[in-house]
């Protein structure tokens, strides 16, 4: 008996253990955590720069990383909804749960528009303004994006950051609704960090998406073409940390630094002999240098 009981508790823990997994997945709990790093920093420098205290502030905190969490994890979910006609075709996304049916297609509508309705109260909380950029980010990943832009237009990574862009904007929104040049260059940098970090995904799926008839730009392109825009929008990326002056030199510096590591690896890409190598590189880096240059910005709000 004692040992049924003990593999009924196993198996019990196995399938938690493997329904959260599944869950997180169709939420895409990475790009949620990315976007609520970027909405808190929007909110702690909008603090920092409006000389107010930031414990004082902590119902709007609440109400930026709770609220921002749902609707980018609803966003997530109804992304990996409409798109489970094409995720069987692509190894990256093929064991998601809406691909496996894990989660009903009528489950995972209801869990995201619940998600988002309840995102949205939280942030319309905070401020109005707040809440009407949710609803901007919602209909830009949702409908711009993953409903017209994605399956359509060489230009869907283009579309597509633009949803990215705008959780610093809430974070923002939620302190001073009248927004800022501050707040417009934390939307800046995160726009143009965007499209050499999803084309070097790109180029490392380039089979995948062609077999699946997405319009990448290394698919319809090839990779020289995007190997130029992808220097292009490292260049862009170049004088966005002046746009933020109260952070203090030392931030411009290092954002500098991390700028110029990035177009160094970028120009290597012209002399690469290995493409998928090097774009597995330039997507490393991006990741570092988005983890830096938004940890580095909270750090010398504080000390500066």
């Amino acid at each position: 008996m004692t040992n049924s009981r003990t593999a009924h508790a196993t198996a019990a823990e196995a399938e938690s253990a493997s329904f959260m997994k599944d869950f997180l997945a169709l939420i895409k709990i990475g790009i949620v955590n990315s976007n609520v790093i970027t909405a808190f920093t929007g909110f702690f420098l909008a603090i920092q720069f409006a000389g107010r205290h930031f414990l004082d502030e902590l119902d709007l905190l609440f109400y930026v990383v709770i609220g921002s969490s749902l609707i980018v994890a609803g966003s997530a979910a109804m992304n990996n909804l409409i798109d489970r006609d094409i995720d069987p075709i692509m190894s990256r996304t093929k064991s998601r749960p809406t691909v496996t049916g894990r989660f009903r297609a009528s489950s995972v509508l209801a869990m995201s528009v619940a998600f988002l309705l309840i995102g949205e109260i939280l942030l319309f909380s905070a401020s109005t303004t707040a809440g009407l950029w949710g609803i901007v980010g919602v209909f830009s990943y949702v409908v711009l994006y993953s409903m017209w832009s994605k399956r359509k237009h060489v230009s869907n990574t283009i579309v597509g950051s633009i949803s990215g862009a705008i959780p610093p904007l809430i974070g923002w929104a939620a302190v001073e609704p009248t927004l800022g040049p501050g707040a417009w260059a934390l939307f800046l940098i995160m726009f143009a960090w965007q499209p050499p970090h999803f084309y070097a995904i790109a180029m490392r799926r380039t089979e995948e998406y062609r077999a699946a008839g997405i319009p990448m730009l290394p698919v319809v392109k090839g990779f020289a073409r995007t190997k130029k825009s992808m220097l292009a929008w490292v260049l862009v990326l170049f004088p966005l940390p002046f746009l933020l002056p109260q952070l203090g030199w030392p931030f411009i510096v290092l954002a500098t630094a991390l700028n110029a590591g990035w177009l160094f690896i970028a120009l290597k890409g012209f002399r690469a002999e290995d493409d998928l190598k090097w774009a597995t590189r330039m997507f490393v880096y991006s990741l570092n240098y988005m983890t830096i240059l938004f940890v580095s910005m909270i750090i010398f709000a504080v000390i500066i």
